[in-house]
């Protein structure tokens, strides 16, 4: 494990999402084209783990993003944030919040 200060830490824009539309990305297996709501701005994302969950069993989940991650272009498609999971054997195990907390709302 590499030890951080928490400078660095504080640089991570952790943010309350909505994820409000998934779609499946032609010849891709292990990821999907996501849109998240964060209250004042959505995003176009690019989510892992599309092996594992059907694009609807997605939409409508609130989530942990990292939105100031730079851009980043996969599959042709630019991903704008990086929503936070626990790993196990590959799987993505979503970080979620199960009470109503505002789109947009920092995480600390």
């Amino acid at each position: 494990m590499t030890l951080i200060t928490y400078d660095d830490f504080a640089k991570l824009d952790m943010r309350v999402a909505k994820v409000i539309s998934v779609e499946e990305i032609p010849g891709k297996t292990k990821i999907i084209k996501g849109t998240i709501d964060l209250g004042d701005e959505k995003r176009s994302i690019i989510i892992g783990g599309a092996q594992y969950y059907k694009p609807e069993e997605l939409v409508g989940r609130t989530v942990i993003a990292l939105v100031n991650l730079e851009p980043r272009k996969i599959a042709g498609i630019e991903s704008g944030a990086m929503l936070l999971a626990a790993d196990s054997d590959d799987k993505p195990f979503w970080l979620t919040v199960t009470e109503d907390v505002p789109l947009g709302t920092g995480i600390r």
